[in-house]
């Protein structure tokens, strides 16, 4: 999501006068709100006095249930100092000075817990961004993950707007791309398609039907991470929709399905807030690959590519809206990287295998590699080049892969010649070992969603 530049404007519409900001926002007054409810909500309108005297108010209640939305307010309104004063003083610490540094303290503090009805200060707070914010937040929402830990992301719910079944044109008539550009390159019972990412970039994801499969492309930006899913979940008569709801968690985007408005996490494929959690729903991950559009056209000769004819204005100029956050070292939004192994922003590829999953920098694919490994009892070939970001995995099942000198179109084993597909490994006698669901992503990413799954070759 783009940076927030608004934040000063945002701060000024929050600190309007109590009966304007709820007669204008359409601030929830139907149940009675608590007086500590009453007193937090004080942070966020009224005149400096108002303010000062709930935060002092606050301060000699000496809870530590109300850090939340104390965190919350550093965000928005202009009393940093005493802001930090407060929460130094309830919690006994101080991490730093910026809504960041504590947003940080409060994801390794998960014993801190929230006020009771702090579900319903967060959707009044959140409606004044952006009063379709209610869709997602509100009093009782089942949730999985700490509804304090939901970050407003810069923009409104579907500011940063999906393409649904967008519009695609053949290979010869893409002249807008050049060879060396990144596109995402998915391929399904002999159907091809190409997705920029200078299109993508700017909307984030796409939902598609291809080679007659319903799928989506959940692409956070900020985590470098585009993930291929599967939305028709039998027995359900449709296939999920999904948009961008302006919200992160631990600087990943909370996607959501415009069936019932749950909130989904991006990188885990489940649904995490709102109606559908606690479903046991998780979305199946297809295979994907990042590569040069010169490449994934050399393969795929009748491939369709998006049309810049997406129905919105925007510059799609490669690297437009992100070039510089994918250039910095530094994360625009906090989340914490406690696994040192390698940097916050450095590329892995990470292996979604029906329940095999570890990742391998990027690096090691350096001037085209192939890396055989095994996860678990699984027996996996890499085939990849850093340099694209392309990385191809496969069940080996048992056979060791080595590269042939030039391309990365065909490998050997035991002497033995085999092409590399989108779909499988084709050996010399038809021989065909399956294709296997991964994506890119940010180190950070991984580390934080997916603990548990390992690191190989670092």
């Amino acid at each position: 999501m783009r940076r927030v530049l608004g934040t000063v404007v945002l701060a000024i519409s929050l600190l309007a006068p109590a009966a304007a900001a709820f007669a204008m926002h359409g601030l929830s007054t139907e149940h009675p709100i608590s007086q500590v409810g009453k007193l937090a909500r004080q942070l966020f309108y009224g005149d400096r006095d108002v303010r000062m005297k709930s935060l002092a108010a606050l301060r000699e209640r000496g809870k530590t249930d109300v850090v939340p939305a104390l965190i919350q307010a550093l965000r928005f309104i202009p009393d940093g100092e005493a802001l930090n004063a407060a929460l130094e003083e309830l919690v006994g610490a101080r991490p730093g000075d910026t809504w960041h540094d504590w947003m940080l303290w409060q994801e390794s503090h998960t014993e801190i817990e929230p006020f009771a009805g702090f579900d319903r200060f967060k959707a009044d707070i959140m409606a004044i961004v952006d009063e379709n914010f209610r869709m997602f937040l509100r009093p009782g929402i089942k949730h999985e993950i700490r509804l304090e830990e939901i970050a407003w992301g810069g923009v409104a719910k579907d500011g940063i707007p999906a393409l649904i079944d967008p519009d695609h044109i053949s290979a010869s008539e893409a002249d807008y791309l050049e060879d060396d550009e990144l596109v995402f390159g998915v391929a399904i019972d002999g159907d091809a398609r190409a997705y920029p990412l200078r299109v993508l970039d700017w909307h984030e994801m796409f939902n598609d039907v291809v080679g007659g499969v319903p799928v989506a492309l959940a692409y956070c930006t900020l985590c470098g991470s585009g993930i291929l899913y599967e939305t028709r979940l039998p027995p359900r008569p449709k296939p999920f929709v999904f948009g961008s709801s302006g919200f992160l968690y631990r600087s990943n985007k909370l996607m959501y399905d415009i069936q019932t408005h749950s909130l989904w996490n991006q990188f885990t494929g489940r649904p995490v807030v709102g109606p559908l959690t606690g479903s046991g729903i998780v979305l199946k991950v297809r295979p994907v690959a990042i590569t040069s559009w010169k490449k994934w056209r050399q393969r795929h000769p009748k491939t369709k590519v998006l049309s810049l004819r997406t129905g919105y204005v925007r510059d799609y100029t490669p690297g437009r809206p992100y070039g510089r956050y994918f250039a910095s070292p530094d994360l625009m939004f906090p989340a914490r990287v406690p696994d040192k192994r390698l940097k916050p922003k450095d590329h892995v590829f990470a292996l979604r295998a029906d329940g095999h999953e570890k990742a391998w920098p990027l690096s090691l694919f350096a001037g085209g590699k192939v890396v055989n490994d095994t996860v678990v009892d699984l027996d996996v070939v890499l085939i990849g080049e850093a340099e694209t970001r392309t990385v191809r995995a496969y069940d080996a099942k048992g056979r060791d892969f080595e590269a042939v000198a030039g391309s990365l179109d065909e490998v050997t084993a035991e002497g033995k010649a085999w092409k590399v597909t989108e779909d499988a490994l084709v050996g010399p006698a038809g021989e065909r070992l399956p294709r296997l669901a991964g994506h890119i992503a940010y180190w950070f990413a991984w580390q934080g969603f997916k603990p548990k799954a390992g690191l190989s070759g670092n």
